[in-house]
């Protein structure tokens, strides 16, 4: 099948403009990317993109779709359509699930859901330990064979620093990545919150930074031992930029992700105790530490943007912040909270949100995807710019509508999304 994508802008990487194209999709791939002019459409579908901007496919490197086990919650068929709506294309999920995915089956059922779905492309990472408990390693190999694209034990961490390092090892030998939920659990027991501002105005136990960045630290020095790609979650503090930042400096195999909430909202932002919705893993942090994980996202000491989409119900977040799970929504906001704040406020240029979503995460994780020029796979997502409206959490196609961004107006919300040349998702 055919299809034309006629009049839509394009950034130009050379130039950092917008540039009026025409794009011809092929069998799945991009054929063509011409000046825009008067063209032979035949008998191809056309879709009149009038001025919008078109863009490769976000990727998003880290999502929980919740599914097998928690499909009250999400599941691959609604994570998936809730992802193509936000314009993502490729997403990559974690193992969190019950089972957990760390058996070839696991990997398996979750492809094979994916593919009937037929809408976004499907990663599934798999665990590092069986049943992500810390105790025993997994079986690597098999699991890569049955199609997982790396190893994480995300939602917990590795405590034990030689589990890690044997981990890594392990990994290094199938040329797999090590991807780290970065977290002491001897320093987070019993908190929710950030130490900071809001803990000590409400007087209840925070969660400090060293948290997050001990692990990092270790890390970085394990994956400098084994040499193994060694990917960093959800950075949220500006200790673990600096390690990240120094790691690097050194010629450490490490890369690393940033949230959208973690680049928005600190703890001073968080209304009070009432609102589960504004409890997250990590935590919101300081001014401060948000101010550090911009700078990093900027100096290309962070690599990515990710969502972290992890939803749970409404009698689940209704338990109270003491209680109620931790995880907010986030496909089908990602893309205008990041252009309403930092693009149309002139802070970031188009072209460098585009690529920290789409060419930055297929190069880490070594995708096909992330390009839109001649020969690449037709994952497209048409975005207008122009179009304002506030979030309306009750319009989410995903099953959860956990957000704390509710009522924002934001710009610049994705209209369609192509996957391999075929229409998943069109407003």
């Amino acid at each position: 099948m055919s299809l034309w994508i006629i009049n839509g802008n394009v950034w130009n990487e050379e130039n950092g403009k917008l540039e009026q194209k025409h794009i011809r999709v092929s069998d799945g791939r991009i054929a063509e990317v011409v000046d825009a002019g008067v063209i032979d459409t035949g008998s191809a579908e056309v879709i009149d993109a009038a001025g919008k901007l078109v863009s490769a496919g976000f990727i998003d490197m880290h999502v929980h779709l919740r599914d097998p086990g928690f499909e009250h919650k999400e599941d691959i068929v609604t994570g998936s359509r809730s992802a193509a709506k936000g314009g993502f294309t490729t997403i990559a999920c974690m193992p969190n699930t019950r089972p957990v995915i760390d058996k070839p089956e696991t990997v398996k059922y979750v492809l094979d859901k994916a593919a009937e779905a037929g809408l976004v492309k499907v990663l599934p990472y798999a665990a590092i330990t069986k049943n992500e408990l810390g105790r025993e390693l997994t079986d690597f190999a098999a699991l890569k064979e049955a199609g997982a694209i790396g190893f994480t034990d995300d939602g917990v961490g590795v405590q034990n620093a030689q589990m890690m390092k044997n981990a890594m090892a392990l990994a290094k030998s199938l040329d797999m990545p090590v991807i780290a939920h970065c977290e002491d659990d001897s320093l987070v027991e019993g908190a929710w919150a950030s130490e900071g501002e809001f803990s000590r105005k409400h007087g209840i136990k925070g969660i400090p930074n060293e948290s997050e960045a001990i692990h990092v630290g270790r890390d970085v020095l394990l994956a400098e031992a084994t040499g193994v790609h060694y990917h960093v979650c959800h950075v949220s503090t500006e200790q673990s930029v600096r390690l990240i930042r120094l790691a690097k400096s050194i010629g450490v195999s490490v890369t690393a992700e940033v949230c959208p909430h973690h680049l928005l909202l600190s703890d001073e932002d968080i209304p009070g105790l009432d609102d589960a919705n504004w409890k997250m893993n990590p935590p919101l942090r300081t001014p401060r530490d948000v101010q550090a994980v911009i700078e990093g996202l900027e100096d290309g000491t962070l690599d990515m943007i990710v969502t972290d989409h992890a939803p749970h119900s409404a009698e689940e977040k209704a338990r109270g912040v003491d209680l109620a799970p931790f995880g907010i929504v986030g496909f089908e906001t990602a893309f205008p909270l990041l252009y309403t704040k930092f693009v149309a406020t002139g802070k970031w240029t188009l072209g460098f949100l585009l690529k920290r979503m789409t060419q930055d995460p297929a190069r880490v994780f070594r995708l096909e995807t992330g390009r839109l020029e001649q020969g690449a796979p037709a994952d497209l997502t048409i975005v207008d710019l122009e179009s304002e409206r506030a979030v309306d959490p009750s319009t989410f196609l995903s099953k959860s509508s956990n957000t704390p961004f509710g009522g924002w107006e934001l710009k610049g919300w994705p209209v369609t999304t192509i996957v391999d040349g075929k229409i998943v998702w069109s407003e």
